[in-house]
């Protein structure tokens, strides 16, 4: 094979991606996708998925629904909609080589309320051959400055119980594309010990990013806790730029072109492109579609592979190559964009809101020891209202202070009336536990309490 440099590679990709797409025939074409990994090519793995923010221009709720098209802006004002996961399960049934995978579980979780049996049935299907992947798995994306590390953990257990109840399987790989810098916990206490095999982000410093660019170190073993030594380790991936789709025009639905040319360097054979940006795949099809065109066309020249990927199988190939990545022993703060754009405000912006989910944390916790002790009645009041409120205040743009104010509105509604359920619970459980109401009005406690004199 002759040898690609980093730019030749680089054009001959930009080349079919402009191809991809230029019309040449109105007759239909058997696009073949079936490429899986070949060693000693260069092997360009596209991940299809959407990144859909838990709030933040629109409400959750708003997102969901397409509700508030009242706010004007791009495709970052786009919606969710329940359509969304619908259009992606029926692209992939009609090609089994399709992958996708999805993150928000606020998001997910509703939407798989609303199915049918049958739909259930096919997404476990799909689920089961790794067609779509659940990632990360959190109820959000969750901040990792302003979130306190109980609350990203609470977060993230709602949403894995729920993959592992309904699918028997626990996600594989973090996915933290948009926080706003990444902090050591995340990579040993919410990553490595949460038995993630790798962790991808986007958000570093633009002068650290040039340099690992530079030195082929986008990619590295992440060090996160020397007190917990090599059980803190995660392999970690930074996108070259962001997390959009590389040039040539994948933003079908919204009639742009693409913003970044992510031009991917790695030490290994193996290369990322993200196809997929803030609220896509609405109408999959259509990006499904060009990417056929994409990996049958680039596999017919035959110099690189392309091949419908996930960030598992990405991983499970660097992992293969036995590279010796390079080291990192504390966090990615402050994150800086440019010159003096340093994101730093947030770290104190909302102040109110911030106590706000503070403090109802700590009473969330003892809440839920009152519940355990008295014994739990999913028929009359728990504390579901106010640990899903919790769970999604800790968005990356929810506790972090960088929504619209009517959203910070939504998710202080929604916190207050999960902690009005809540004080139900605790006045319940503290009468039962006091012996002041009746066994009909008490539940079966979790364990019984004796006083010893």
């Amino acid at each position: 094979m002759d040898s690609l440099t980093p730019s030749s590679l680089l054009h001959l990709v930009i080349f079919f991606f402009a191809a991809s797409w230029y019309p040449v025939k109105s007759e239909y074409i058997a696009y073949n996708t079936t490429a899986g990994i070949v060693p000693g090519k260069i092997n360009v793995h596209l991940v299809p998925h959407s990144h859909d923010d838990v709030g933040w221009l629109k409400t959750v709720d708003q997102y969901y629904v397409g509700s508030n098209n009242s706010i004007q802006c791009k495709f970052r004002c786009r919606s969710v909609r329940a359509e969304r996961v619908d259009s992606v399960v029926s692209a992939l049934l009609e090609d089994k080589n399709r992958k996708f995978f999805y993150v928000e579980q606020a998001f997910f979780q509703r939407w798989w309320r609303q199915q049918s049996n049958a739909i259930k049935k096919i997404v476990k299907r799909l689920i089961s051959s790794a067609q779509l992947e659940l990632i990360n798995g959190g109820m959000c994306m969750h901040d990792e400055a302003a979130a306190h590390y109980i609350d990203m953990i609470d977060q993230t257990t709602l949403g894995h119980l729920f993959i592992k109840q309904e699918f028997g399987l626990i996600p594989r790989i973090g996915w933290q594309i948009d926080p706003f810098g990444h902090s050591a916990v995340q990579a040993y206490l919410l990553s490595a010990q949460v038995g993630f095999d790798a962790l991808y982000f986007a958000r570093i410093d633009y002068q650290d990013r040039e340099e690992r660019k530079d030195l082929k170190n986008l990619e590295i073993f992440w060090w996160g806790s020397k007190t917990f030594g090599s059980s803190a380790d995660i392999f970690a991936g930074i996108f070259p730029v962001n997390y959009e789709p590389p040039p040539g025009g994948f933003y079908f639905e919204v009639n742009s072109d693409s913003p970044v040319v992510q031009a991917n360097i790695t030490r290994t054979n193996h290369i990322m492109f993200t196809m997929g940006t803030d609220f896509m795949y609405q109408y999959a099809n259509s990006w499904y579609r060009e990417m056929d065109k994409f990996i049958h066309y680039v596999n017919q020249d035959g110099r690189v592979n392309a091949l419908y990927s996930t960030p598992s199988i990405y991983t499970d190939a660097k992992y293969l190559e036995n590279e010796v990545w390079p080291l990192k022993v504390d966090d990615f703060f402050p994150y800086a964009d440019g010159p003096n754009r340093y994101w730093t405000g947030y770290f104190s912006s909302r102040p109110a809101f911030k106590r706000y989910v503070r403090v109802l944390s700590a009473y969330y916790v003892a809440a839920r020891q009152l519940e355990f002790f008295n014994g739990r009645n999913n028929s009359g009041p728990t504390t579901d209202s106010l640990g899903d409120a919790l769970a999604i205040a800790q968005h990356h743009d929810a506790v972090s202070g960088t929504e619209k104010q009517h959203v910070a509105n939504d998710y202080a509604k929604r916190l207050s009336m999960g902690y009005a359920e809540t004080e139900k619970v605790v006045s319940l459980s503290l009468g039962c536990l006091a012996g002041q109401f009746s066994n009909s009005t008490c539940y079966n406690p979790a364990m019984n309490f004796e006083q010893v004199y």
